[in-house]
């Protein structure tokens, strides 16, 4: 099986929604989630374990596509064969990642 790496492309704000259905107290300056930076990389070597400092919640979200990568998958609709995006399904504040399969001889990040 091959390795992963998820990169973090980009954070969202549905600033709509959260001031319409959220009781949280979110400043004007808020840029989505607090768990993950823009450009972060996480390498991923099992499957069924969490990349460490990856949250919990985008991981339950994501892996299904990360186990269809490292296993050699593909998407029709994708540029790239071994690659994939993929969200979080957080509606007020989704983060959107890339997941490539990583080449057998490389695995830094």
């Amino acid at each position: 099986m091959a390795s992963c790496k998820i990169t973090v492309l980009r954070k969202m704000i549905n600033r709509d929604f959260v001031d319409e259905y959220s009781s949280l107290d979110i400043s004007d300056q808020c840029l989505g989630c607090h768990l993950l930076t823009v450009g972060q990389e996480f390498l991923v070597e099992d499957h069924n374990n969490i990349p460490e400092g990856f949250c919990a919640w985008a991981w339950g979200d994501i892996q299904k596509d990360v186990t269809h990568i490292m296993f050699d998958g593909s998407y029709p609709w994708m540029k790239k064969p071994g690659t994939a995006i993929s969200s979080c399904s957080d509606g007020l504040m989704p983060v959107i990642f890339k997941i490539e399969k990583l080449n057998e001889t490389s695995h830094e990040i």
